[in-house]
C-alpha cells in the first residue's frame, strides 16, 4: 500500500494519451512536439517520441538539461534566454542536441548573438507571436516579420520560423495570423520553414491551423479537472490521480484529507474546489492549507471512514506534478513501479 500523499500514473492511459495526439496530428498533417512541463521525465518523453514525435519542448533550460542528459537529442526552448549564465548553459547544451530557442524582442536576439557567435554552429531563433493568448509575443505580423530578418542578420543565429501559444480557441483567426506573418517573411526573402503552435485544449481543432507544421501539446499526456471542464477529455482519461488518505471526519458533512496546497496547488484555473474526488465527484475539496484539504460532502451521499484512500484529480496537473518528488507509474499488470520526477524544481 502506498504511503499518501503520492502522485500515481496510469501507464496505459498515458499511452492512450500520447497515441490520440499523434493520431489527430498526423490527420492534420502536423508533426508532434510534446511539451515536457507536465510530466518532467525522461521516461515518457522517449514514449512520445517512440509514437512519432519530431522532438521535445521545454520551457526552461535547467529541463532542458535533465531530458538531454537523459538521452532527448531535439529540443526546442519556448523561452526568452537573458544573462550571461543562462546563455554558457544555453550554449553547452546547444553542442549535445539539435536546439532551437525562441524570442519576441531584440534585445534577447543581441544576447543571443553576443553568446552564439564563438560558437561553430549556428543557433536556430523562432520569432514568439502573440495571437491572442496575451503573454509574451510580437504584437503584429508585421513586427513579427521585422524581427525575423533582424535575427537573420545577427551573427551566430539563423531564423528558423514562428512560434506561438495561442489562446483556446479561434484557431482559424490564429492561422490567419500566422499567415499573414510568414507571406511577410517570404516576401522579404527569408525562408520560413517551421510554424509551431500549441495547446491541449485545441486538439479537436488541430486541421484548423493550415499554416502551421507542428503543434506542441503538454498537459494532454495526463489530463486533468480542468480540461474535463473544457470537454477537451473525460475523466477516463485522466492518467493522474493524487492519492491521499482520510485523517479526520470532523462533521457529518465535512472530512479532512493529508493532500493540502503542497500536494494539489492552490490553482484553481476558473473551477470551484480544488479537484475532483473520484469516488464522490458530487463533494467539494473546498479549503486548502498546507497540509489539509478540507472537502465539504454537502448532499453527497459518500460516507468515507478515517483511513480510507482516495483519488483525487488535479485541476492543473502540471503544477501538481512538480510538488512530488517521485511518482509511482502504475502498468497494464497493476505492477507500480517508483520513478524520480528528473525535472522537477527546474526553474532557471
Amino acid at each position: 500500500m502506498l504511503d499518501t500523499p503520492c502522485l500515481v500514473i496510469d501507464l496505459p492511459a498515458v499511452d492512450e494519451n500520447i497515441a490520440r495526439f499523434q493520431k489527430l496530428a498526423d490527420a492534420a498533417g502536423l508533426k508532434t512536439r510534446p511539451h515536457i512541463k507536465t510530466h518532467k521525465l525522461p521516461f515518457f518523453a522517449k514514449r512520445q517520441i517512440a509514437a512519432g514525435a519530431i522532438g521535445i519542448t521545454c520551457q526552461k533550460i535547467g529541463e532542458a538539461e535533465v531530458m538531454v542528459e537523459g538521452g532527448l537529442r531535439d529540443v526546442l526552448l519556448t523561452y526568452n534566454v537573458i544573462g550571461d549564465a543562462k546563455l554558457d548553459r544555453l550554449a553547452a547544451l546547444a553542442r549535445k542536441c539539435t536546439l532551437a530557442v525562441t524570442c519576441d524582442n531584440l534585445t534577447v536576439a543581441t544576447g543571443l548573438s553576443k553568446r552564439f557567435a564563438k560558437e561553430d554552429t549556428p543557433l536556430t531563433v523562432f520569432v514568439e507571436c502573440d495571437t491572442g493568448g496575451g503573454r509574451c509575443g510580437v504584437q503584429s505580423p508585421a513586427d513579427a516579420s521585422d524581427l525575423a530578418s533582424k535575427i537573420n542578420e545577427l551573427p551566430g543565429l539563423r531564423f528558423g520560423g514562428l512560434m506561438t501559444y495561442p489562446p483556446m480557441d479561434h484557431a482559424d483567426k490564429v492561422d490567419e495570423w500566422l499567415s499573414d506573418a510568414k507571406k511577410r517573411i517570404e516576401d522579404a526573402g527569408l525562408a520560413c520553414p517551421v510554424v509551431s503552435t500549441g495547446g491541449t485544449p485545441n486538439l479537436d481543432t488541430l486541421n484548423a491551423f493550415r499554416h502551421a507544421t507542428e503543434h506542441r501539446a503538454g498537459t494532454y499526456i495526463y489530463n486533468d479537472r480542468s480540461l474535463i471542464a473544457r470537454g477537451a477529455c473525460g475523466v477516463e482519461d485522466c492518467a493522474a490521480a493524487v492519492k491521499s488518505t482520510v485523517v479526520s471526519r470532523p462533521t457529518k458533512t465535512r472530512v479532512i484529507i493529508d493532500a493540502g496546497s503542497k500536494a494539489l496547488s492552490s490553482d484553481l484555473l476558473g473551477l470551484e474546489g480544488f479537484g475532483m474526488v473520484r469516488e464522490a465527484p458530487d463533494a467539494s475539496i473546498a479549503g486548502l492549507s498546507e497540509e489539509h484539504g478540507t472537502i465539504e460532502l454537502g448532499d453527497s451521499d459518500w460516507d468515507p471512514a478515517v483511513g480510507d484512500v482516495i483519488s483525487i484529480i488535479p485541476n492543473h496537473v502540471c503544477v501538481v506534478s512538480n510538488l512530488f518528488p517521485t511518482v509511482w507509474v502504475k502498468d497494464e499488470n497493476g505492477e507500480i513501479t517508483e520513478m524520480t520526477v528528473a525535472a522537477r524544481g527546474m526553474l532557471r
